[in-house]
């Protein structure tokens, strides 16, 4: 089935938001302990990749505080601004970090969220990791005061348990509240949380995953497969991991063979079924943030969400993928 993107509801949030955002990681102007994983981009790539998202039908972006030291708020709330109306509309979701932090963090750092951002409205809030001195209880206490304040609107959480998950939700339902999302790594290539209880935690509590790094970093294109000159060209440390060296790249070949099979079929890319796929084998609990460094790289995100898999496609991806991890 071809079409536009149908927006669907986040969570139990009256957010409606588009199956694909736009990851931010790589707006972090090369500054901060994360900022160097990505080349440094222009301006005017940066306003380019967010345009085309946004005329693509992309209504929102996943930033960090740690995304650059708030390089990745400031150049994606610039990007927006000179986008002008195309940008109507636009949701940001930002993460507070908590590393050496206690949870009176989140309620003295989010003026400068907010300012970074250019008083643009915090859609949805994250606690990027499940590690700081306090406890899920007093972040979500904090989270709660910050919705109850008019500064955030909703509350989501990364990296968390499937017990993490319910303790949050818990204790934002004594607010009133829900928690709306765990965003945690998810693609054909890592199907932890299909088997650790985070998906069916988040089933049950009605809580979206937000899928990160859904194409492992890039193998999913299967652009290295075909090109194995191209892995001595990554910049970063991703090129020394397991799934890049030529053993990793033969044990996922069987799974590039079935996306180029059914790219054929769709007049797509194997980057495009494996995002079609991740965003409609759970119905719509699964939203996924790829980035995009270059702007053809945003066109692409984008043509991923104007077809729809059939049951049974799914079904053969999932079987293969499952095949590859299990060997």
């Amino acid at each position: 089935m071809v079409g536009k993107a149908v927006l669907r509801q986040m969570g139990s949030s009256s957010l409606a938001l588009s199956p694909l955002g736009l990851g931010c990681w790589q707006f972090s102007n090369g500054q901060g302990m994360v900022g160097k994983f990505w080349p440094v981009l222009k301006k005017a790539d940066v306003r380019s990749i967010v345009q085309t998202s946004l005329k693509g039908g992309i209504n929102w972006f996943d930033t960090a505080e740690v995304y650059g030291k708030g390089q990745s708020e400031q150049m994606l709330a610039e990007a927006l601004r000179e986008a002008g109306p195309l940008a109507d509309g636009a949701h940001i979701a930002t993460k507070w970090w908590p590393f050496l932090r206690t949870a009176s963090s989140i309620t003295s750092t989010i003026d400068e969220r907010l300012r970074l951002l250019e008083n643009r409205t915090i859609d949805l809030h994250q606690v990027h990791q499940p590690f700081s001195f306090s406890s899920v209880r007093e972040e979500m206490n904090a989270m709660a005061g910050l919705v109850k304040s008019g500064k955030i609107k909703n509350v989501g959480v990364s990296n968390f348990s499937a017990d993490k998950m319910r303790e949050a939700d818990r204790v934002l339902r004594e607010h009133g509240l829900r928690l709306i999302s765990n965003q945690v790594k998810y693609s054909l290539l890592d199907r932890r949380i299909e088997h650790n209880g985070i998906m069916e935690a988040a089933k049950e509590l009605g809580v979206a995953i937000i899928a990160y790094s859904p194409l492992e970093q890039g193998i999913l294109s299967g652009k290295f497969h075909k090109n194995p000159e191209l892995v001595k060209a990554i910049k970063g440390p991703r090129k020394f991991t397991s799934a890049f060296r030529a053993s990793g790249l033969q044990k996922s070949k069987p799974l590039i063979d079935k996306l180029d099979e059914l790219a054929l079929i769709y007049d797509a890319s194997p980057t495009q079924i494996a995002l079609n796929w991740l965003i409609h084998a759970h119905g719509e609990t699964v939203f996924a943030i790829p980035g995009a460094s270059k702007t053809h790289h945003a066109e692409e995100n984008v043509k991923a969400m104007q077809f729809t898999l059939t049951e049974e496609e799914l079904k053969q991806i999932s079987d293969v993928s499952n095949r590859v991890l299990n060997e």
